[in-house]
């Protein structure tokens, strides 16, 4: 009787040993997939800079507004070809350069300093549509009239 007993435990411990390793090699094969690694996911100012990289017009729903007023008549036909880590505009007067540089502030996805050290807040950028500000005041008046700047520009 105590043989049978044992031989019992003992056949109950082999099948969950090997019901146990069959799991187990099963789990690590990984369902036999591509092997190729998952590329990282874009950070947020990954994502900004692909966007931000076009050229926007004021034409088709664009403006600029000074302290609240649209002044986007002294600007007509304005545009900005921005790319990675330069710009350039057309029509821009005393805003912008012709020709300029800008990087972000940090790991930011919405501030971003020029060559001439504008800062500049983007607050909203889609694939159509980018709307940032910035302020000048009376130390950088040479680049345009002081006051707070809502730029709005479409593609």
């Amino acid at each position: 009787m105590k043989s049978n007993r044992s031989r019992n435990t003992f056949n109950s411990v082999l099948k969950i040993s090997i019901g146990i390793l069959i799991v187990f090699v099963i789990a690590s094969c990984g369902g036999g997939g591509d092997d190729s690694p998952t590329p990282p996911e874009e950070t947020p100012q990954e994502i900004a800079q692909a966007l931000l990289e076009a050229n926007w017009t004021i034409a088709s729903g664009g403006s600029i507004t000074l302290d609240g007023s649209d002044v986007s008549s002294r600007y007509d036909g304005f545009s900005m070809d921005i790319d990675n880590g330069s710009f350039t505009t057309t029509n821009a007067g005393n805003l912008f350069p012709a020709t300029g540089t800008w990087s972000w502030v940090g790991t930011s996805d919405n501030q971003v300093t020029t060559g001439n050290g504008k800062s500049i807040t983007i607050t909203t950028l889609t694939s159509s549509r980018i709307v940032f500000s910035f302020l000048k005041t009376d130390q950088n008046v040479a680049a345009g009239i002081p006051g707070n700047y809502v730029v709005t520009l479409t593609q």
